[in-house]
């Protein structure tokens, strides 16, 4: 009979090479090769749940040809050697075991390849200093140093290089691969007049800057042969003024049709770090993002199989992207790395189970900290060791366990705890599971905590637990049920300061605002440049509302906002806004038609008029609720999680709460 995803889950061949479907999962990195850059098992573990959940192709990111010479991450593949094929053959097998058609993504980092995992200056097109490399000699107290120009001979080598990597994966099972081309990598750095600055056969024109691209394609065909399928990722915009743009881009594809099976199509540059938006969008950005790309190159170029990503969060999202013809596959990264068991989710009608990403920017931080990759709604994404097939073993012993608050630690705690087969009550002092997501989803251009917020409560209506709302845990409450085991998930407070007029009623705390429980006036002003607080402001601007910040950190690199990028991002949509930020002002004293601040830096006192003020200051953890229910049960078998301990990102207070549950 089939799923009502007729599109997505339709099988094709290209080459002999059978396809189960069209879902692609796009390239991560999970910082789990060895040190020398090989294949572990616990790379090999991190991508079974993803092979089980039923995607057609697993690509694996940023796989370099020579780790020696071009290397920009903490522990990725190295292709350079025969030495790699015997450990991909393990990655490999486990793919195809699952029918399903491993694939590394085949890199040269070319400019932003780093000095301090080479000890050697990198290679490029032309000596052009990256932004890449000035971040990092800055960080590490040292001059830039320019990449070394690519002479012929270079060249050669490194065209061999990329073939002779491509050909380990076939020797290695691999059927398939992904040659990069895209991003501001090596292959674009010689195809794009941003970087390339040659005056021989590979600079200059367009048909001489894909000379490289053409040689290295033409090299891979021949080593690999017919029966291989040559996927190639490539940018189908830089959006750097300076950089390749779209009509050029139909231009190269032209060019290079007839050499490549697939055509991966993104967009955007890694090395200048304003325009990584657009190949790693945020939650503050269109879903689809990219797609129009991929779907106007299809058109161009109808016989050439397309394959689309950019936050497509779910498969009804690629049923529909395929169904209409705007590309033959859809790839996927983070949706994937969230829920590994979407697309089987889909396929068997279990779609309300689909674990949604928050494009919250939490995995990708981790590789830049240098971390294993984990994910905010995920815990078992990266710690598939230490629980295999991503299951938590059955308890030994069943217990009566309570889990004291409904928001996102509590309700991973009970689910966790279910799994584990114990008796669970969750106490819920609202009416409703889950805690700051509700407030947290509020705003119209947040869907993805709004999917997130309906998946916590669709999982708490369907968990064999006994879920009380409305119901405050009191130390009376829980020594009446006599419970072996307690986890208290009891979150955080918003941050008050104790100053004149705080209590005033036109102040209120900036996300009641976002649900529309409070009226922001014509005058508004928010205290704290955060996320919180930027949200909020952004919110009212787009409803008409006069709104301006305050904020006493000096500038925005000080600001507190969880990941640079959506930072970046935030600022963005002020500028563009025109909402002013007023740094280095501490809030005084609030009066009933302005505030009063001082200047951080001369003391001077500043006033702003207001007729609402909204406080967006930060959290503080609720250790009184928390120590009043500490010996609810054995002090051994209590355990205090989330943001009951320090507030932070969803991501740590959803694994300390999986890690509590994990061992009860």
């Amino acid at each position: 009979m089939g799923s009502k995803y007729k599109h997505v889950f339709e099988p094709i061949r290209i080459r002999g090479v059978d396809f189960k479907n069209r879902l692609e999962m796009a390239p991560p990195s999970p910082n789990l090769a060895s040190e020398d850059g090989k294949v572990t098992p616990e790379f090999v573990n991190f991508f079974r749940p993803m092979a089980k959940g039923g995607v057609a192709i697993i690509d694996v990111g940023n796989s370099e040809v020579d780790i020696r010479e071009a290397r920009d991450e903490e522990r990725q593949l190295d292709l350079g050697t025969d030495e790699c094929i015997l450990p991909l053959t393990r990655f490999a097998e486990m793919c195809l075991g699952y029918g399903v058609q491993p694939s590394l993504e085949i890199n040269h980092s070319g400019k932003d390849s780093m000095f301090e995992h080479t000890g050697r200056p990198a290679f490029a097109p032309s000596a052009i200093i990256s932004t890449r490399e000035y971040f990092a000699a800055q960080k590490h107290n040292r001059e830039p140093i320019p990449p070394i120009e690519m002479d012929h001979a270079k060249i050669r080598e490194t065209v061999d290089k990329y073939a002779m990597a491509a050909y380990r994966c076939k020797r290695a099972g691999f059927k398939m691969t992904m040659v990069h081309g895209g991003h501001g990598n090596l292959i674009s750095q010689f195809s794009s007049p941003l970087y390339n600055k040659r005056t021989d056969e590979y600079g200059g024109s367009l048909e001489n800057r894909t000379r490289f691209t053409i040689e290295v394609l033409d090299k891979v065909r021949e080593l690999c042969g017919e029966d291989f399928v040559i996927e190639f990722r490539v940018s189908a915009d830089e959006i750097h003024p300076q950089g390749m743009h779209y009509e050029e881009t139909l231009q190269y594809i032209e060019m290079i049709q007839n050499k490549v099976d697939i055509l991966h199509v993104s967009a955007g540059i890694h090395g200048e770090f304003e325009y990584m938006r657009n190949w790693w969008q945020n939650y503050l950005m269109d879903r689809n993002y990219n797609v129009h790309y991929a779907a106007s190159i299809k058109k161009a170029f109808p016989k050439l199989p397309v394959c689309t990503v950019g936050s497509i969060m779910n498969i009804k999202s690629a049923e529909e992207i395929i169904e209409s013809g705007m590309a033959d596959f859809v790839a996927m990264c983070r949706p994937i790395l969230a829920d590994p068991e979407m697309p089987r989710k889909y396929a068997i009608g279990r779609e309300e189970d689909h674990r949604p990403c928050l494009r919250c920017q939490y995995c990708g931080d981790r590789l830049i900290v240098p971390a294993v990759i984990n994910c905010s709604v995920n815990p078992y994404l990266g710690n598939e060791s230490e629980f295999p097939e991503a299951k938590v073993k059955k308890a030994d012993v069943k217990k009566k366990v309570a889990v004291v608050g409904g928001g996102p630690a509590g309700i991973q705690a009970m689910l966790t705890l279910c799994d584990r087969g114990h008796d669970v009550t969750l106490y819920e002092k609202t009416e409703q599971v889950g805690g700051y997501i509700v407030p947290g989803s509020a705003l119209p251009f947040k869907p993805d905590m709004k999917d997130y917020l309906k998946y916590l409560q669709v999982q708490a209506a369907k968990a064999p637990a006994r879920v009380l709302l409305n119901t405050e845990a009191t130390k009376e409450v829980l020594n009446a049920e006599n419970y072996d085991a307690l986890i208290i998930a009891v979150g955080s407070d918003p941050i008050v300061p104790k100053l004149p007029g705080i209590d005033k009623p036109h102040v209120h705390w900036a996300p009641d605002a976002d649900e529309g429980k409070v009226e922001a006036g014509e005058e508004t002003v928010i205290i704290g440049a955060g996320s919180v607080g930027l949200e909020c402001a952004i919110g009212l601007k787009r409803e008409g509302k006069d709104v301006m910040v305050v904020e006493m950190a000096p500038d925005l690199a000080n600001m507190k906002v969880t990941s640079g990028a959506i930072k970046m991002e935030l600022m963005n949509i002020v500028n563009d806004l025109k909402i002013p930020i007023n740094f280095n002002c501490k809030l005084e004293e609030v009066a009933d038609d302005k505030i009063i601040c001082s200047n951080m830096k001369t003391r001077e006192k500043v006033e702003f008029p207001a007729d609402t003020v909204l406080l967006a200051l930060g959290m503080k953890p609720r250790h009184d609720v928390a120590d009043a229910l500490r010996r609810s049960a054995l002090e051994t078998e209590v355990y205090v999680v989330g943001d009951a301990i320090t507030p932070a990102a969803i991501g740590q207070a959803v694994m300390s709460a999986f890690r509590a549950a994990a061992y009860i």
